[in-house]
């Protein structure tokens, strides 16, 4: 514990430096998508909007995988470009659709595992519709994900080429997702897909 708390320590002042760097702009912007994961967390919400005791954004039902995907896709598309003053235009909004989209699929393994711990209350996807159908929808999320970029008016070749190989290596990981899967199936392989995104990308680079 102690370790944990010097390390969050040391971050807090990397945080606090490098928003130091940062538009007054984008603060706010930051802090509009920092609340939100707050009151993912936070039991503080009016108790009569959900249907367990937990009070959080999570505990509403069916809405958990969509907040997280929504911030993920603000936070590391819309941020930087708000810093940098650049225009949002239709390639852009096209990128943070994928980007929504990528992150819906990374969370259906997550939930898949979670089926034997989460309240039905939550209405998760696997709860609602059942694995084998959670994982079809998956599919078809990552064909869309990656058909986007022939909408684009610009992209690059490798840009393609990569979104292709980390769809299929995800599609992997989720047909063989299950709910009894190893500790570290969900919480460090599927967790690392976007860092092995970034691999293949600077690999084809």
């Amino acid at each position: 514990m102690k370790t944990i708390q010097v390390f969050s320590g040391f971050s807090f002042m990397l945080m606090c430096y490098f928003a130091s760097k940062l538009e007054f702009e984008t603060l706010i912007y930051i802090g509009v998508f920092g609340l939100a994961t707050f009151l993912y967390a936070i039991p503080i919400l009016p108790k009569k909007i959900f249907l367990d005791q937990q009070k959080n954004l999570r505990s509403i039902a069916g809405l958990k995988v969509y907040i997280i995907a929504l911030i993920w896709s603000g936070v590391t598309v819309f941020l930087p470009l708000l810093n940098n003053h650049v225009d949002i235009m239709d390639d852009i909004l096209i990128t943070a659709l994928q980007r929504f989209l990528y992150v819906l699929v990374l969370m259906l393994p997550f939930e898949i595992r979670d089926l034997n711990f989460d309240n039905l209350k939550l209405a998760t996807i696997p709860q609602k519709i059942g694995v084998k159908q959670t994982k079809i929808v998956g599919l078809l999320l990552l064909l869309v994900f990656s058909l986007l970029n022939y909408f684009k008016d610009d992209v690059a070749i490798n840009v393609l080429i990569s979104t292709i190989i980390v769809s299929l290596i995800t599609l992997l990981f989720l047909v063989f997702s299950k709910q009894n899967q190893h500790k570290y199936y969900s919480a460090f392989w599927v967790e690392s897909l976007p860092i092995v995104w970034l691999g293949i990308l600077l690999v084809i680079s």
